[in-house]
């Protein structure tokens, strides 16, 4: 049985920008507890207030699969366990795991802990008993395993043999420099196997780009437990990510790692992460990325019309994604087809493919990207329909800014449009010049649409596409809205940067009232990806 060990509460949070509240902590534990993880590391206690009130407050939780672990490291090398506060604080922790971690690397042991190589290992075995005496599970850290293997090895195996005769029940490996290659984990893993009875366990770093293949490689080399982070979350460059180990495990090596059925959580799971630290979910991501089973060549799309295999490595819906079509320059009308299908449009009069196709690979060349715009993707679609009828219709704007004596920079918009046989123009100012549009249009439209006092930016991106002409560069400008309950992202682009807003605007608003009015298609479950079902 493999067990996998979740250290994103206490190494995952090294990483730079990651912080954590307690209570942000105990939902992490929650979540991973429901996901099936085995050990959870939840901290260091003693180390800071944070860490002793989270293991104050978990012992309250009723976990159903995990149980927590606290980190420390190995007593002082002037001192004996009993006598050490770093030991005492993981016996207060009272939890029923307590990891500690101990020099193998004769470079660390006499240039950074500065002791004797035989004190070191003293203090190895003597520390891991006086944890297992006290009735604790206790897991040895052999921090820089790797390179002290390749640098003295015997030395390194005479430390994890010390952890073992102190009763250690598991031993683990560390690449912690993360510098290591999957042949050079694999052969040392091996060794270690052939002259300890205690279960091995493997904890790499990415330093290398290497961490997961590195887990993997000591699986094959008899380890049993494996310890990483979700999405990779740690210092430098992160430690393993066992979102890839956990799906590479079950669906590549028939490895049973969770409880039934749980692995189709994990793309939730990685999503919950990245927003709980505040951080952006990696598009990339092996598995669990957003972009992890987008196709955007056309002739991809077609390829996986016929066959939906035929360009993705596993079935997404096994990890809890899905795939995803996306419009571009590099589109076929596949490409198109797909997303008739995916809005619901297919068989309701849209243009014809080749055309639509071509201004999209027009719209492209100068500047517009609909690939994370797929609500400007629809409207364009649904536009070409001959029974399309567009909420609004702009017949003009004027956008002013200046500066008053006294009150500095002011934005003014004045809009006219028509909404059926009638015009409204109204005005207002904001901070900015689209802040200023958004207001002025707002107040245009609301007493006809209230729905629209529902709709509010949250994201503006601009992006200067060829800044080498200066002034008249093309600007790119992605709008994201929401309602409360869905997001949807439209685009415009323009060598003014006024009129490339007005058109991500104006999508955005047309696409939020097509919400509104219960005329979106899939888009009323929050139509965001398309999931392909197993056949």
């Amino acid at each position: 049985m493999i067990e996998l060990y979740d250290t994103t509460l206490r190494d995952g949070t090294q990483g730079e920008g990651i912080s954590l509240t307690v209570q942000d902590k105990l939902r992490v534990t929650h979540t991973l507890d429901d996901f099936g993880i085995h050990l959870i590391e939840g901290g260091w206690p003693g180390s800071n207030p944070k860490d002793a009130e989270y293991f104050e407050r978990v012992r309250k939780l009723k976990l159903k699969h995990a149980r927590i672990a606290a980190f420390g490291s190995t007593c002082r090398p002037s001192l004996h366990p009993q006598d050490d506060e770093n030991l005492r604080a993981l016996l207060d922790a009272e939890t029923e795991v307590t990891t500690v971690f101990g020099k193998a690397w004769t470079r660390h042991v006499t240039q950074v802990l500065r002791t004797e190589l035989d004190n070191n290992r003293r203090i190895v075995e003597q520390s891991v008993a006086f944890l297992k005496k006290a009735g604790r599970r206790v897991i040895f850290d052999a921090e820089h395993f790797f390179n002290g293997f390749y640098d003295d090895r015997d030395y390194a195996l005479a430390v994890v043999r010390a952890a073992v005769d102190g009763g250690a029940d598991t031993v683990v490996l560390c690449d912690t420099n993360g510098g290591m290659l999957p042949w050079q984990i694999e052969e040392a893993a091996a060794q270690v196997r052939k002259v300890i009875d205690a279960s091995l366990g493997i904890h790499a770093h990415n330093d290398s780009g290497c961490a997961v293949a590195n887990s993997l490689a000591a699986v094959r080399a008899g380890c049993t437990h494996i310890q990483g982070t979700v999405n990779g979350l740690g210092e430098r460059c992160g430690n393993a990510d066992l979102c890839p180990i956990t799906a590479n495990l079950e669906l590549k090596n028939d490895i049973r790692v969770l409880p039934e059925g749980k692995l189709a959580k994990l793309t939730e799971v990685s999503r919950f992460i990245s927003e709980l630290a505040n951080v952006s979910h990696p598009a990339g991501a092996p598995y669990v990325g957003r972009s992890a089973f987008s196709h955007k060549a056309g002739v991809h799309v077609a390829a996986l019309r016929r066959d939906e295999g035929s360009y993705e490595h596993c079935r997404p819906h096994l990890v809890g994604n899905h795939t995803r079509v996306v419009v571009s320059e590099l589109s076929g009308r596949g490409n198109i087809r797909h997303k008739a299908d995916e809005f619901g449009l297919q068989d309701e009069g849209t243009g014809p493919h080749a055309e639509l196709l071509a201004r999209i690979k027009e719209l492209e060349n100068q500047g517009f990207a609909f690939e994370a715009a797929e609500a400007s993707v629809e409207l364009m679609m649904r536009r070409e329909r001959c029974d399309y009828r567009p909420f609004f219709e702009l017949i003009d704007f004027l956008v002013v800014v200046e500066h008053r004596a006294g009150r500095g920079h002011l934005a003014e918009a004045n809009v006219k449009i028509r909404v059926g046989d009638q015009e409204h123009h109204t005005a207002a100012d904001g901070v900015g010049p689209v802040g200023a549009l958004d207001r002025a249009l707002r107040k245009a439209l609301v007493d006809v649409y209230p729905a629209i006092k529902a709709f509010r930016l949250v994201d503006y991106k601009v992006r200067i596409l060829d800044s080498s002409q200066a002034t008249r560069a093309v600007t790119r400008v992605m709008i994201d809205t929401t309602d409360g309950e869905a997001t949807w992202t439209t685009v415009g682009a323009s060598r003014n940067i006024i009129e490339a807003s007005w058109q991500a605007l104006y999508d955005s608003f047309e696409y939020g009232l097509l919400r509104a009015s219960g005329n979106e298609g899939v888009i009323a479950k929050k139509r965001q990806e398309v999931t392909v079902e197993p056949a």
